[in-house]
């Protein structure tokens, strides 16, 4: 006897519910498949079909046409519009075999039509393929939701969309300008903790503020770049263009700088350590350096460069702003001038601002 999917397919048996309101109708088809080596459910109207198969997602449903409460043409059209069944294939299982029958069938979602009486040996080949293909679009799905959730541990859900939407062009090597904010915190007094703690205390500590602190950045949409030793690195404006930028980065390290002292309040150990930050905004190129095997998705640049300086001049508990960045969001935060500043490895100083106060910590505000 024919089995009904190929074993690597399927860890189990395959589900397959039967819909028809005739008793006998039912029996046969559930005994037949029970035989090809499925599990079968049986449902007698469109309405309970529903029930069961959004509860119960099946491999395949067997649908009879003329039935009270919910007839299959309407139990097809929900049955495709659910997220739970809109990949299930349907099969209409019909004595009705007129091509306007069939045509409404098609067009509310059936994927296929067979007319009463029936050649088993068709109507099983035909399940065997549709099940087939229902189970490499799971298995497709699977490998997308795991791929999703490795991209989440890097950028917010709404650029991992964006990755997975256009992956040929955004997880290609190679890379294009853009205009960017680019944000570095780092952790001040660290070394001299470590002094004092054990290597697992250490690392505990760490990875306990990294997570809160890529929480804000996520929160905001910004993307993870990567850590440094005890200092984080994160970019907004790529993948995803946004034209408030900026501000989103403005508001993360304001949100940061709130984050780390609920860190040090609840953990007296901690005393000692602070945060400094720095931001700052220009044109960098973004992309994928390394290999097709290992590649980082990064920024490149004198934009870079300059927010990093940035962040080592900024003291504990402080954030500074390059001009760049003050001048775009300077209708909406409060910072005081500084002043032109020497920056490590430039020629030219920098104009630098100190952030005081700035917008609620949400990208509701736009510039």
């Amino acid at each position: 006897m024919v089995e009904l999917v190929d074993r690597e397919l399927s860890a189990g048996k395959p589900k397959v519910l039967v819909v028809d309101d005739d008793w006998l109708n039912r029996d046969v088809l559930a005994t037949y498949f029970v035989h090809m080596g499925a599990e079968v459910t049986t449902a007698i109207d469109g309405l309970k079909a529903l029930e069961m198969a959004t509860l119960d997602p099946p491999d395949l449903i067997l649908m009879d046409m003329a039935m009270p409460r919910m007839d299959g043409i309407e139990a097809c059209r929900y049955l495709k519009s659910h997220p739970a069944t809109q990949f299930v294939p349907v099969v209409v299982v019909t004595a009705m075999e007129s091509d306007e029958v069939r045509t409404r069938a098609l067009a509310a979602g059936a994927d296929d039509f067979i007319t009463k009486p029936y050649s088993s040996s068709l109507l099983v080949t035909r399940a065997r393929a549709l099940i087939k293909i229902k189970h490499l679009n799971d298995a497709l799905n699977r490998r997308t939701e795991l791929l999703h959730k490795v991209l989440n541990r890097y950028v917010a859900e709404e650029v991992a969309d964006a990755i997975l939407t256009d992956p040929e062009r955004l997880l290609q090597l190679g890379g294009e300008n853009r205009q960017v904010t680019v944000l570095f915190a780092d952790i001040r007094g660290f070394t001299q903790f470590t002094e004092r703690q054990g290597a697992a205390e250490v690392v505990e500590v760490l990875n306990h503020v990294f997570a809160e602190l890529t929480r804000v950045i996520f929160k905001h949409q910004g993307t993870f770049d990567k850590y440094l030793g005890d200092a984080i690195m994160a970019f907004y404006g790529a993948p995803m263009e946004q034209r408030d930028h900026p501000l989103r980065a403005v508001q993360t390290a304001l949100e940061m700088q709130m984050v780390f002292q609920a860190l040090l309040a609840a953990r007296p150990a901690l005393a000692g350590l602070g945060l400094g930050i720095g931001l700052h905004s220009g044109e960098a190129i973004v992309g994928n350096i390394g290999t097709e095997k290992v590649m980082d998705y990064t920024v490149i640049g004198d934009t870079v460069n300059l927010a990093k300086r940035l962040t080592e001049e900024a003291p504990a508990g402080d954030i500074l702003l390059s001009e760049a960045t003050f001048c775009q969001v300077q209708d909406i935060v409060d910072a005081e001038l500084l002043g032109p500043r020497p920056i490590r490895g430039r020629l030219e100083p920098a104009t630098v601002y100190l952030l005081r106060c700035g917008p609620p910590a949400t990208p509701q505000n736009q510039l």
